[in-house]
């Protein structure tokens, strides 16, 4: 996934990020900021899945909201 276009669509997807992952606040998504690595590893302490579990949720989402 293209980094510069996560980072870029994170406003636009942001809201669909936080309804798939409830246990995720506000202040989660500020501090992710549309940086990938750090909303896998949100997910990964909110949720207790393995990082590749968590990376491989993100790389689901992103593909289905065309965020990559």
């Amino acid at each position: 996934m293209n980094k510069d276009t996560f980072e870029g669509k994170w406003k636009q997807v942001k809201g669909e990020a936080q309804k798939q992952w409830g246990d995720l606040t506000n202040d989660d998504m500020d501090i992710i900021n549309g940086q990938k690595e750090k909303l896998a590893g949100k997910i990964q302490e909110r949720y207790g899945k393995s990082k590749e579990e968590a990376e491989k949720e993100v790389d689901r989402f992103c593909k289905d909201n065309d965020c990559q």
